[in-house]
């Protein structure tokens, strides 16, 4: 997936897209490495991520499969950013 799909990169997470064929909706992971901090930390992000993803799950079609890689920034940003965020790459795989 990481060789066929579009990177696209932001102040808050990585995220690579790829549609394939024939699936039936849409699938989304989360890495989250230790460099984000402890596990504590690393949960929080998850959550609050996670969160912003099913919001607008809606808005990305079916057979879509993104893995989002938060940056340790994604801790202090407004959940607004957030959700603006996730937007813009739901946006960005819908248009290829």
């Amino acid at each position: 997936m990481f060789d066929e799909g579009v990177r696209i990169t932001g102040p808050l997470f990585n995220a690579v897209c790829c549609c394939e064929t024939g699936g039936e909706g849409a699938k989304i992971g989360f890495a989250v490495g230790r460099a984000a901090g402890n596990a504590v930390a690393r949960n929080r992000i998850r959550r609050r991520l996670r969160e912003a993803v099913r919001l607008h799950l809606g808005e990305l079609g079916s057979g879509w499969r993104v893995v989002f890689t938060p940056r340790r920034a994604l801790l202090d940003a407004e959940f607004g950013e957030v959700e603006g965020e996730v937007v813009r790459v739901f946006r960005r795989c819908g248009n290829r």
